[in-house]
């Protein structure tokens, strides 16, 4: 007889999405590795370079998606991983490059493409 009731997983809420409109939609996204060797964590705000591949938002850069999972991405090498590219997702979670902070330029551009921010309620 098979077993229907086994645990087969956890996930621990971490206040990244922060409601249901704009739906959650999830598609894929390539992140060339720069110079040195990168960790990125989930919620990193990606942005789009004129070759179509992804890196973390930087001054200069065009905000495009946010990251699902975090991942380790080596010196010089292409990951396909996913993306969000729409939802609605706590800013105070996104992680961008040191020294960069999210502008209104971004979020507008982020909008456009069915990504809004809205602060998760603390209690």
């Amino acid at each position: 007889m098979t077993e229907n009731m086994n645990k087969i997983g956890e996930m621990t809420y971490d206040g990244l999405i922060t409601d249901m409109t704009p739906s959650v939609a999830v598609g894929a996204g390539t992140i060339v590795g720069g110079d040195t060797d990168t960790d990125l964590k989930r919620g990193a705000l990606l942005s789009k370079g004129e070759n179509g591949k992804l890196q973390l938002m930087k001054e200069g850069g065009n905000a495009d998606c946010i990251l699902c999972d975090a991942i380790a991405v080596k010196a010089g090498t292409e990951v396909t991983v996913p993306v969000y590219i729409s939802g609605c997702f706590d800013p105070n979670k996104i992680k961008v490059a040191e020294g960069y902070t999210i502008k209104e330029a971004d979020k507008d551009t982020l909008r456009t493409k069915g990504i809004v921010f809205k602060a998760a309620i603390r209690y």
